[in-house]
């Protein structure tokens, strides 16, 4: 006679395989491509039209978008917490020291307006930052990224810590290292991301100290002349237009100049020039500063590793009415 489960160990097996079975019947999905095909067929064309009308208004909001993705993604999830304004008892992430320069905000709502005048409750606003850099990449000069979506928005802010979680630049390559690695990033992928300073500009509050009371030694000489120039003040007032670029050359394109540039000691931040010289990062340096496709490789798939970190799925987020305030607000 075969041998049998006592009916109590079979209940109490059964017991132990239904919140399980519970989720697995609950249709909760991880991120997909064409999230919103049924929904909100239109959507990612709405964020592309809308992406690419705010470019040639005001071309500089490509690079807060690709700015957007990173501030929010690497402060515990993809959630467009980054987005929402003070509140009773909640601070702003944009409030932050880290946030610094970050401008622009004002339009992921004129994106938002679009959506939902098409398609009222249906896209987050975490979508929005994710679909907006993907396509701000591309008009700058970068590559096409697939995108996956269904990510749902954060109730409240991250504020507290922001400080711990987004690298500084004058942090060291191992802290660096260890940040991106943190959601997923490899080196390779880290190098690759960080070149997005080849874009934008860098306030001289962020690299000063490099230059005064004596210059940096790994700075190259002759671009220490030019930075002071830029930057004329060993106090430089963080309200005025003082700046310099990582790329002087394409400085609105996404390319490889950037590792060209620090390898040759023009790196502006502390970090940039650790790149370029730290034996676990300075070999992808080389590499992707001789082949700008390796660049753009290493930087869409860093990229969409950053995109899909722990995103809120299904009831463990909302989709804000106005990306500023949870809704509840």
């Amino acid at each position: 006679m075969a041998n049998r489960i006592p009916r109590s160990s079979s209940c109490f097996f059964i017991f132990l395989l239904l919140p399980l079975l519970l989720q697995f019947c609950s249709g909760k999905s991880d991120l997909q491509l064409n999230y919103y095909s049924e929904s909100c067929p239109r959507a990612e064309e709405i964020i592309k039209e809308q992406v690419i009308n705010l470019y040639h208004k005001h071309g500089n909001t490509a690079i807060s978008w690709l700015r957007n993705i990173f501030h929010d993604c690497m402060v515990k999830s993809c959630d467009a917490s980054l987005l929402l304004d003070n509140a009773p008892g909640m601070e702003s992430e944009k409030n932050s020291a880290r946030s610094f320069g970050m401008r622009n905000f004002k339009y992921i709502n004129t994106i938002k307006q679009a959506l939902e005048s098409e398609c009222p409750g249906t896209v987050s606003c975490a979508d929005i930052v994710a679909l907006s850099a993907r396509d701000g990449v591309v008009l700058l000069g970068g590559p096409e990224i697939e995108m996956k979506t269904g990510r749902k928005d954060s109730k409240v802010s991250h504020a507290a810590d922001v400080d711990s979680l987004i690298p500084n630049h004058n942090d060291s390559m191992s802290s660096v290292l260890s940040r991106f690695q943190s959601v997923g990033i490899d080196a390779e992928g880290t190098v690759a991301l960080l070149g997005g300073h080849s874009v934008g500009r860098i306030h001289c509050i962020n690299f000063v100290d490099r230059l005064y009371p004596n210059a940096d030694p790994t700075l190259n000489p002759a671009h220490v002349e030019y930075l002071k120039r830029r930057c004329p003040s060993p106090k430089p007032d963080p309200k005025a237009v003082e700046y310099s670029r990582d790329d002087l050359a394409t400085p609105m394109v996404l390319d490889n100049l950037y590792h060209k540039s620090i390898l040759d000691g023009k790196g502006l931040l502390i970090v940039d020039q650790e790149l370029a010289s730290d034996p676990l990062t300075s070999p992808f340096v080389q590499k992707m500063a001789a082949d700008n496709d390796y660049f753009h490789d290493q930087f869409s798939r860093a990229l969409l590793i950053l995109s899909e970190n722990n995103p809120l799925l299904n009831d463990e987020g909302e989709i804000r009415k106005d990306c500023r305030f949870a809704n509840n607000n």
